[in-house]
């Protein structure tokens, strides 16, 4: 299972030498393809060659662009490269809507039974209240309990002042980049077991090409979340190219699955694979991450 996670943030020349990525600065490193999950570019001065695209699609590997603000602003992604696409577009846009609201009310209740995980480790206020939202979930959120948690959360974790879409502040600078990296590893698993990262569950929108991606990032957001919170800036002002590092190593930081505690990159596998399930038998019980810590995963030999 490919595991590795490139950011680029100097001059640099990346190719293709036979089965590795070649990253040319003053010396040249390479990184067996077979190794990479993602590759960022977070510099103006990055130049690839045809066959390094090529390799990120014949590898499934999510390659991220930055834009002007640094923030992720595009992700390539594999092509079709997977033998049943045609026949699960049609059983994603086919899904009994009981099945898909289900669905999508496990992914609420995960997502705040991990806020309140976040709240817990954070050493804040209102666990007890996070706990009481998630046995108010029912199917299809009719009742829009994310949105009421979300509000009560962010304002324990970060302070009554804090406003969610003020772009100046570090803090959700720092969010904002955090969850673009999932989203995108997340669109890249889709992509890799054949779904169509347009057609969501819950979310619908006709001008979002990652619906999917946004349901099922969902119970993964925490982690970024916590991350931010144990690790604020000295000042506010721009991420730093160490702030943006430690974001995209998180998806190597260790989550609670049913199958035992992996990785980050791993579960979102996992959640993948019992999406497939549900498209697939209508089953509702998603395999989806809990919120652990910050611990990196260690490799076994």
């Amino acid at each position: 299972m490919t595991w590795r996670s490139v950011m680029i943030s100097r001059p640099a020349r990346l190719r293709r030498e036979h089965y590795s990525l070649a990253i040319e600065q003053e010396q040249t490193a390479l990184v067996p393809f077979e190794d990479i999950a993602v590759i960022v570019l977070n510099h103006r001065e990055i130049t690839l060659t045809h066959p390094v695209l090529s390799a990120c699609g014949e590898y499934g590997i999510g390659l991220y662009a930055t834009g002007s603000n640094h923030q992720p602003s595009g992700i390539f992604l594999p092509f079709l490269s997977h033998s049943r696409t045609t026949r699960m577009m049609r059983k994603q846009l086919n899904i009994a809507r009981p099945t898909a609201k289900q669905a999508w009310a496990n992914m609420v209740k995960r997502k705040i039974e991990n806020q309140a995980a976040c709240l817990r480790l954070c050493d804040k206020d209102g666990v007890g209240r996070m706990e009481s939202y998630t046995r108010r979930v029912r199917s299809g959120d009719i009742d829009n309990i994310e949105g009421q948690a979300a509000a009560f959360y962010f304002a324990q974790l970060f302070g009554p002042s804090f406003y969610r879409a003020d772009e100046t502040r570090w803090t959700n600078a720092a969010l904002n980049y955090g969850y673009a990296v999932l989203r995108g590893a997340i669109a890249r698993g889709l992509v890799a077991h054949g779904l169509h990262p347009t057609i969501g569950l819950f979310h619908d929108s006709e001008q979002n090409a990652f619906n999917l991606a946004d349901d099922l990032i969902e119970p993964f957001r925490p982690l970024v979340d916590l991350h931010v919170a144990k690790h604020p800036a000295m000042t506010e002002g721009d991420l730093i190219p160490e702030d943006k590092q430690a974001l995209v190593a998180l998806l190597n930081v260790d989550v609670g699955m049913p199958q035992g505690k992996m990785s980050t990159m791993s579960a979102i596998e996992y959640a993948i694979e019992s999406l497939v399930r549900t498209y697939e038998a209508d089953q509702t019980e998603l395999d989806l991450p809990r919120l652990i810590g910050l611990e990196a995963h260690q490799l076994e030999y």
